[in-house]
């Protein structure tokens, strides 16, 4: 048995909560920071703002949002 059929054997034997836990833990562990990916954001959340200050862009409520998903 490989160790990772035997991590999943163990991880099998937790709670569903435990697995959640554990689950977060492994996705987060693969998220290291980028400086280039960070501000090719930084300058999409600039770009979405100033085109909301010039009346391209319209603001959505969050009950309208949540609304198109019920």
């Amino acid at each position: 048995m490989t160790k990772t059929e035997n991590i999943y054997e163990e991880a099998s034997a937790l709670s569903p909560f435990e697995k959640a836990q554990l689950i977060d833990k492994l996705i987060s562990s693969l998220d290291k920071p980028d400086k280039e990916i960070d501000k090719l954001w930084g300058k999409e959340v600039e770009d979405r703002i100033d085109a909301y200050n010039q009346g391209k862009l319209k603001a959505v409520s969050l009950e309208k949002v949540l609304q198109k998903y019920r």
